[in-house]
Formats: structure tokens, sequence, C-alpha cells
């Protein structure tokens, strides 16, 4: 593991990257947890097989890694994604096998499974479209070109067929960052906007002009659709709840610094998603935020970055220690933290909130 003692937590870091290189296989898939069918909620029917890799999920811990320096896990990430797009172009999958291969269908082994859930095997998502997963990878070629990645010519073909693919499809109804049903989700498309402002930060004038014209071009039809009257980022097209996925793109400068639209967002996602120092992803119905599941530790550590994003460094630290406490006896985070019952829920080790911990672990510790 990499020195990581001039990090904020570096106990804490050093262990995120010893949890993402073990979840990473010796054909450079990430696979999402080592575990499967362990609930989110008992007896909510919400349990999944986590053992694929899922290219958003690579694409944060390769983000993660890329904001301390070149080390293995960047490499891998961006070798493994970038075969994965030159292969299948407009038709890539969110998850694949950690070889690069077909998801198999979900499907039951008529197991017991573990208490309040159930023996899932296989995965709906490996057959989705999710827009945001070319956000993700734009982003992850944006962070690895200050590595020297762009310099191989296999990676520049691959940013050009993910931008060509947005240009076709930005407008597609999809799954989106949570595999719900196909809309217009706003997280997808200001995850792509995020990822093409990001990378044309890293090419030639020429080269960049093209990133950021169509990164103008989603950004004026997300805006059109799915900003509120109050300037709050709504979660879809159809949707003027809030969703705390929106954070995560807005903290990595999907919009103008002077924009207000940010403050605004983050300042709703707060009131209405946050409790206690946790964050929770949205509201599934009428009921209290804890009573539909756990909250979401990803979550709770994007808000970190956001606010940090904002200006206020005190409030990051106060989201990152508060989400960063928020595991079990091995020091593993899951996927979520029943705030009530103090227990995790979910599959785990779960990759990406490691990958998020160890990001903040990064950005808090610079001046």
């Amino acid at each position: 593991m990499p020195d990581c003692s001039d990090l904020l937590a570096p106990r804490d870091a050093r262990q995120a990257y010893a949890v993402l290189t073990g979840l990473t296989s010796g054909a450079g898939g990430m696979v999402a947890a080592a575990t499967t069918s362990l609930p989110e909620h008992a007896g909510e029917g919400r349990n999944y097989d986590y053992r694929y890799a899922w290219l958003r999920d690579q694409s944060y811990a390769g983000i993660a890694v890329a904001t301390h320096g070149p080390h293995p896990l960047l490499d891998s990430a961006v070798d493994f994604v970038t075969a994965r797009v030159l292969a299948d172009g407009d038709s890539l999958r969110p998850a694949y096998t950690v070889t690069g291969e077909r998801v198999p269908d979900e499907r039951s082994l008529g197991l017991s499974g573990y208490p309040g859930g159930s023996d899932r095997v296989g995965n709906k998502a490996g057959s989705q479209f999710q827009l945001d997963t070319f956000g993700e990878v734009l982003q992850l070629y944006a962070a690895a070109a200050r590595h020297g990645h762009l310099d191989n010519p296999d990676v520049r073909r691959a940013v050009d067929v993910a931008v060509t693919a947005v240009e076709r499809n930005w407008q597609t109804p999809e799954a989106g960052l949570w595999e719900l049903e196909k809309r217009w989700w706003t997280h997808s498309r200001l995850s792509v906007v995020a990822g093409l402002r990001a990378l044309s930060a890293q090419l030639p004038e020429r080269e960049a002009r093209r990133h950021q014209r169509l990164a103008e071009t989603v950004l004026e039809g997300t805006r059109a659709r799915c900003l509120r009257s109050d300037g709050v980022w709504a979660r879809a097209a159809d949707d003027p709840n809030m969703d705390a996925g929106v954070l995560l793109p807005l903290a990595r400068g999907c919009l103008p610094e002077e924009d207000p639209t940010t403050a605004r967002t983050v300042a709703a996602v707060q009131a209405e998603l946050a409790e206690d120092g946790y964050v929770y992803r949205f509201r599934h119905d009428h009921r209290p935020l804890a009573a539909a599941e756990g909250a979401f530790l990803l979550c709770g550590f994007m808000m970190s970055l956001a606010v940090d994003h904002l200006g206020d460094r005190p409030a990051a630290y106060r989201w990152f220690e508060r989400n960063r406490g928020a595991y079990g006896p091995p020091t593993l985070y899951a996927e979520e933290f029943d705030v009530e019952q103090r227990q995790l829920r979910g599959n785990l080790p779960q990759g990406f909130v490691h990958a998020l911990l160890l990001e903040n672990a990064v950005r808090l510790a610079e001046e």
C-alpha cells in the first residue's frame, strides 16, 4: 500500500487502499462488493449480488487513487474500463464480470439466504443502459490524464468512443445511478457534463472545443427540464423531489463556481435527505427516512466533497468524520448504515464507499 501519512485519517485511507486492492481481480475488474444477498433492509426484498465489476464504482476508485498518485489501482481501472468501452461502445453496460464478460441474469439458488434476505445471484444491472456510466468513465480519464494515461492510443480512442456515445444517447431515458426505471435522471446528465468539462481541461484547445460544446448542450437541455423554479436540481425531469446522487457531479465542477444552484441544491439535500450527520439517497415514500432504508454512506462522503467544493472546510470535516465512524468491527464499510440500530446494511466491503473515503482523505488534506 502507498504511504498515506500525509492524508487525513491516514490509517483508514491506507485500509481503503487495501480493500480496493483486495476487491480487484487479476484480470483487472474490481467487484462492487465481495458478497451477495446481504439485505439492505430486512424484509424489503432489496437483496443483490454485487460480485461483479461496475464501471462506475471502478471509476470512483480510479479517480480517488489519481488524486493521490499514479498507483497500480489507477492503471487497472483505466485498463479495464478502456477494454470495455472499446469492445462495446454505445452498448456499454454498467456492470461486467471481473473478466469483462456479460453478467448473468438474476436467479435464485434455492437456499435459505441471510436472515431477512434471500439468495440472489446474477444482477439485472448487467443489461441496463445507465448514461452516468459514461460520465464517470470520462471523469476517470480526466483524472488519469494527469498521470500520462492519455498518451496511450487505446485510451484516446476510448475517449472518442465514449464522447460519441454521449452525443448519441444523452437524451435517451435510462436507469440512472440507482438502477431504477427508465427516466430522464438529473444525476446522469450532470455526471456527463462533469466528465466532459474535466476532460476538456486536459486536452489541447482544438480537441477540447468538441467536449466543451457538448457539455454546454447537455447542461442547457438538463437545466431546461430538471431545474426547479427555486433554483434546486430536481431528481428527474418528471420528479421534483431530491436525489443525493446529484451532489457528486456538483462537487466535481459540472457547473461554474458562481452558479448559485449548487449551494441551493446542497442545502436542499441537507434539509430533505440528511439526519444526524448522515445522508439518505431519496425518499421512497411517506415513511421516515430511516424506516425505508439505511443511511447511504456513499452519499455522506459525497456531501463532504460537496460542502468542501463550496468552500466550507469545517463542515466537510464534520460530514467526513460522521460517516467515517459508520463501520463494522473489521473496519469495513457496507453500502448502508442503520442509524437507529447502529448496524451495517447491505453487501460488504462496499468498494465505492471506501473509494469516496479515500478521495475525501486526499482532498481534505490539501491546503
